[in-house]
Formats: structure tokens, sequence, C-alpha cells
């Protein structure tokens, strides 16, 4: 290939590395593990949920008539409802039928956000890390199980599951 100019040689370099990120960098990126994406439609007021292969697993939606936030599935089947309890100060959690699946309770103390069960008993733990500029899930031994990072180029959150 004969170069004629600087902007023929400019050319040159914007295809080599496209075809360097189409084929090296692409490939490697997908094999990051990225599981789960949400992302907010201004269209239908919901945030919906896809999985990596950007197919829609489910919506939630704020209910404001029951002020609560409804989770569907992709068939707009009701999943689950969180509502915000004023007196136990925590977000509680339940299925379809009304029945508790589990809370959030913020613990200051620690400066995380913790999940228990219908029982009490605790599920996971939801803490943000500054270094990565991130929210950490780890379950209730303190193993990390994945993690949500803000995607500022898709404007939307990507989980992560840690293997």
């Amino acid at each position: 290939m004969e170069l004629r100019n600087i902007g023929d040689f400019i050319m040159f370099c914007k295809l080599n590395f496209l075809l360097f990120f189409i084929f090296v960098l692409c490939p490697s990126l997908s094999l990051c593990g990225q599981n789960y994406t949400q992302k907010y439609n201004k269209l239908y007021d919901r945030t919906e949920f896809y999985d990596s292969y950007g197919n829609l697993m489910g919506y939630a939606k704020y209910n404001s008539l029951y002020d609560c936030i409804e989770y569907y599935d992709s068939y707009g089947n009701l999943q689950k409802t969180e509502k915000y309890n004023e007196l136990y100060k925590r977000k509680e959690i339940k299925d379809s039928y009304g029945n508790q699946q589990g809370y959030e309770k913020e613990n200051n103390l620690y400066n995380r956000t913790e999940g228990y069960d219908s029982y009490g008993n605790m599920k996971y733990i939801r803490k943000w890390n500054n270094l990565y500029n991130r929210y950490d899930i780890y379950d209730s031994l303190g193993n990390i199980i994945g993690y949500y990072k803000w995607n500022e180029l898709y404007d939307r959150w990507d989980f992560t599951e840690m293997y």
C-alpha cells in the first residue's frame, strides 16, 4: 500500500486501529462476564433489565397509587414489589401474592445496605467501593458475588457476576 500524503497515513492508522478493535478487543471484552444490564426507558417510564445477549428479562415500574416499585417479567407478569416501611426504616420486598420475601436495611455503622430473607437471615451486603467506583455485592459470609458499575457510554448500570 502506497501512502502519498499525511491524510492517507492518518486514514491508514484509523483503519488499522478499527480492525484491531473489532478483531482483538471486542472478543476479549465479551469474555469479561457481564451478565445483566439495567437501563431506564423514558418512553415507557420504567427500568428494564437485559441479559448479556440483549434479551429483555423484565422491568420495574413505580406504582404511585400504592407508593411502591413493581417488578414484572418480560411477559408482563408481576413478580415482586418493593415498598419503604417508615416504621421500621427498611425497604420490604413482597412476592406477587403479597407474602413477604425479605427486606433491605441501611447499616450506617458499616456504611452498607444489608438484605435479609423473610426469617431475618442475612442474604447479601451491598457496599460502595470508592477505589473502583462501583457497588460490590457480598454474600452473608463476606464473599464477593458480583458488582454493579455505572456504564457512562450506554448510560446504564451493568452487573457483573464473579465466579
